[in-house]
């Protein structure tokens, strides 16, 4: 068969870009071998925000007493919250369905790959092996858990983010190994549902990605909720003989033995590049990457990549914008290239954290002369009536223009709020012109004003 588009991968970035491509009038098929939506919508974004939530309503019940409510013999069937979570993830795969019947695109099931010639070739789950062109195609084919050489996966006592999210029994004891985005949020599921919870970080921090301030508040509050936090730390090896894992770990102060039930490998993500045919099309790839331009076109005519594969935040939002940038230039349109310095990041662990641009930290090693903003959600009347004081709004502005530098925000409902920030930021906005803009009240975005204000010697309520 023949198409002027063909998609590998059908997460967050294929799907996207080939409803953009259906769009624009161009005849789309894309190749799944396992489950429509990819990893974000079966294994990743959603089914975990799921669990999260399940885990928060667990969290405001048992301290209903704070809100003048009681509530008696509460207890978490945590069979009941995978099933839930698996349900919500198999509405969304259905949803996308949808979406490509909707859209006129032809779904094909199998294992892609990709052929010299503008060819794509796919075995079917009985090893049929059909062969179809396009005028382009675009490779999504994502990312899965890095295994490290000490910490081999078995699925059972070291699992991966899949296995996390899916386990028969609640584990009594969890060790997490790694401190991202992945490793925070199964950390503050696994404590708020009852298990004992060790993180253990190489970085002296945890979230190392973000702005040290919001690392040391999230570390508070984990510590707060009773979860262990090993920091400057390294996993040696595992010993899986026993019921009980005994995890050996390197630390400032020499050698540790953990105990843990299971161990949960949250070290990164490594791209599915493998069998894809790359080498035999001169596709050309960088450390695991595939190169492209900033259109997203390889190094081959015709053949494009997007998502976790290439370089960049490794998002499903950053992949499903790379996905419809890609398809707008191919479809002759003049796209605007991504601005990697303006993709918010968030995690969904409570509190959350959101964050885009410079840290306070960055912005000095990049030169600028700086003023910093900070409001603490101690002094939000909103904050104060949900019951949810911890955290702040941290704003980094350019002394210079007002130019918004970068914002780090920890707190309630904080990933709700980031999006002002990212278009304040499009449209070049300052500082003042935050503080100049109306926030409603009572509402967890004043801090937002407020930073601002802060930041200029203008705050109202500190």
């Amino acid at each position: 068969m023949s198409y002027d588009v063909i998609v590998i991968g059908s997460g967050p970035g294929g799907y996207v870009a080939a409803i953009r491509a259906s769009q624009l009038g161009l005849k789309t098929a894309i190749v799944e071998r396992e489950n429509l939506g990819g990893i974000c919508l079966n294994w990743g974004c959603i089914p975990t925000k799921a669990l999260l939530k399940s885990a928060q309503v667990f969290e405001y019940l048992n301290h209903a007493k704070d809100y003048g409510i009681s509530a008696d013999n509460i207890k978490a069937d945590f069979g009941a919250v995978v099933k839930r979570s698996r349900d919500v993830a198999d509405g969304m795969s259905k949803g996308i369905q949808f979406l490509m019947k909707k859209n006129k695109i032809d779904v094909i099931m199998g294992t892609a790959k990709v052929k010299a010639g503008k060819k794509v070739e796919v075995t079917a789950a009985d090893k049929t092996v059909a062969t179809h062109d396009a005028k382009h195609i675009i490779v999504a084919v994502g990312a899965r858990s890095r295994e490290l050489p000490n910490l081999p996966q078995d699925g059972k006592k070291i699992i991966g983010y899949r296995q996390a999210m899916n386990l028969p029994k609640q584990p009594k004891s969890l060790l997490v190994v790694g401190s991202g985005a992945i490793g925070i949020e199964f950390a503050y599921f696994y404590a708020t549902m009852g298990t004992k919870v060790t993180v253990v970080e190489f970085m002296p921090n945890i979230v190392p990605v973000e702005d040290e301030d919001v690392s040391k508040q999230l570390e508070k509050s984990l510590k707060k909720a009773g979860i262990d936090i090993m920091l400057n730390a390294s996993v040696e090896s595992v010993d899986t003989k026993g019921d009980i894992s005994k995890v050996k770990i390197k630390t400032a102060d020499g050698e540790k033995i953990v105990e843990a039930e299971v161990v949960l490998s949250a070290v990164g993500i490594q791209t599915n590049l493998e069998n894809l045919g790359l080498e035999d099309v001169g596709i050309a790839t960088d450390k695991g990457k595939i190169l492209t331009d900033k259109f997203y076109a390889t190094n081959v005519p015709g053949y494009y990549a997007i998502g976790d594969c290439v370089g960049g935040q490794a998002l499903a939002h950053v992949a499903s914008a790379e996905g419809i940038t890609c398809v707008e230039k191919i479809a002759g349109h003049s796209p605007e290239p991504i601005d990697y310095n303006n993709i918010p990041g968030c995690t969904y662990c409570q509190p959350e954290i959101a964050s885009v641009g410079f840290t306070e930290k960055k912005a000095k090693e990049a030169g600028y002369e700086i003023k910093v903003g900070k409001f603490p959600f101690t002094a939000s009347g909103k904050a104060k009536a949900a019951g949810a004081p911890d955290g702040f709004v941290k704003l980094v502005f350019d002394a210079k223009y007002g130019e918004i530098l970068g914002a780090h925000m920890i707190g309630a409902n904080v990933t709700e709020m980031i999006a002002e920030i990212v278009v304040a930021r499009k449209l070049e906005a300052t500082g003042h012109e935050l503080i100049k803009s109306v926030h409603p009240h009572p509402t967890m975005s004043e801090a937002i004003m407020e930073a601002a204000a802060a930041a200029y010697g203008e705050v109202i309520h500190l």
